[in-house]
């Protein structure tokens, strides 16, 4: 198993040492580590060429974390892809335990861990809303991203076959994935925490966007009209984007924004229309 891990980051000198040092303190080496360096100006580059000269550097304009992921992705040498966050670590068996996971279950091609979430320096627990499990999982994604880009490994070849990171997205680019690889795949699990997670930080793009749901009605929409999901699960898709867009439509109401309340109005009647029908044919 060849790993290459892909490590994008943009202003994060201060949190990029905790990451690297997770991967290269792995109890099963990765093959190679590439950070793709989106446009920092806090002496990143300095970092990594002074502390970490076994890392392969990567530096563009600031163009966004999907293009930051797609680069590491076309540079990567490994038949295996892993990702992780600047501010985010690995615990030291996480390559490994995948490892194990996937031996045990060679046809699939994803594997993904339950990990530990810390806020503002201190350790909070998760919500049964963010449950993750192996198997078909196509609808536990389709509320909220249920899997991490820190926590997952996957085979380049549902890459090759399915795309990378939309980078028409700025936010829920993961999300996009994980629905279109999950649409089909199967996906392993490590349920015991490999990974630390850290939040709270003020660059977060979940501050940084207003509406994250609206991202999610476009990835929903991309799917739906893929073409590769049977009846019940383009039924269970269009009343996801059917509910948000109605949530969606009630915030910019409630704020004033008339238009963009219309808009998702007409999403929902359009989504609400294809449900009846996915499920009159289902009958």
């Amino acid at each position: 198993m060849r790993i290459s891990v892909v490590v994008p980051t943009f202003n994060r000198a201060c949190t990029l040492p905790r990451a690297l040092d997770s991967i290269l303190g792995q109890s099963l080496p990765a093959t190679e580590i590439i950070v793709v360096d989106d446009g920092s100006q806090d002496g990143t580059g300095d970092l990594i060429r002074r502390h970490y000269p076994q890392v392969r550097y990567l530096k563009q304009p600031n163009s966004g974390v999907s293009h930051a992921r797609n680069r590491g992705i076309d540079a990567a040498d490994g038949d295996w892809i892993a990702f992780l966050d600047s501010d985010d670590a690995w615990l030291p068996d996480k390559l490994a335990a995948q490892y194990t996971a996937l031996r045990k279950q060679p046809d699939l091609r994803l594997c993904h861990t339950q990990e530990v979430w810390i806020r503002h320096g201190r350790r909070v627990n998760q919500m049964d809303k963010h449950t993750k499990s192996d198997g078909h999982i196509f609808r536990a994604c389709l509320p909220r991203c249920v899997i991490s880009p820190s926590a997952a490994l996957l085979h380049r070849s549902l890459l090759d076959e399915l795309g990378t990171f939309d980078e028409d997205l700025p936010a829920c680019e993961d999300y996009d994935l994980w629905l279109r690889i999950c649409a089909t795949e199967p996906v392993a699990f490590v349920a015991e925490p490999r990974i630390l997670k850290y939040g709270g930080h003020p660059d977060q793009l979940s501050r940084k966007h207003w509406g994250m749901d609206r991202f999610r009605v476009r990835a929903l929409e991309k799917i739906i009209g893929s073409g590769r999901l049977d009846t019940e699960d383009r039924a269970a898709a269009c009343g996801m984007l059917v509910w948000k867009a109605g949530i969606l439509a009630a915030g910019a109401r409630k704020r004033g924004h008339t238009e963009r309340a219309a808009y998702y109005r007409s999403k929902q009647a359009e989504y609400v229309g294809l449900t009846g029908k996915l499920q009159g044919d289902g009958r």
